[in-house]
């Protein structure tokens, strides 16, 4: 797989406590000026976004996707997959707040396919998940849940 880089850019304006930001994509233009500030990050969210809200949509994409190449692998492409990521941020003592924790519900909708190749596929995907790793290697915990869709 080649080398992959990917940009964000970020505009604040103000102090932590009244101050506010834009959060747009750099390198593809898929989203821009995204709102965001520290009242929302760690109050009601008012209809803007946070760093965990981008974290848990990154840690669930690349999941996904990673899941549907395991399946594949297995000899069962997925027809669709619902993936929800919650990013948990804590009080750590002597750290501050820190990413204690990422958890990861999967709803599959996969052809001829028991549970024991599912917990396979996920297991796998986990493994070659970049951003599991990356969370796991911050010492922050990793929780996938999977079902069949019925």
């Amino acid at each position: 797989m080649p080398r992959i880089e990917r940009t964000a850019e970020i505009e604040w304006s103000g102090n932590l406590a009244r101050g506010t930001g834009l959060i747009s994509a750099g390198s593809s233009g898929a989203f821009q000026s995204l709102p965001y500030s520290n009242a929302t990050r760690i109050g009601q969210p008012e209809g803007k976004t946070s760093p965990e809200e981008l974290l848990a949509a990154a840690h669930g994409g690349c999941f996904a996707t990673s899941l549907a190449g395991e399946l594949t692998t297995l000899g069962h492409p997925p027809e669709r997959l619902h993936v929800t990521c919650r990013i948990v941020m804590d009080e750590v003592d002597g750290q501050g707040h820190q990413i204690v924790g990422s958890q990861v519900t999967v709803t599959a909708r996969v052809p001829e396919i028991d549970e024991e190749t599912l917990a396979e596929g996920v297991r796998l995907a986990d493994e070659g998940c970049p951003f599991s790793a990356l969370l796991k290697r911050a010492g922050a915990s990793v929780e996938i849940s999977a079902t069949l869709e019925t």
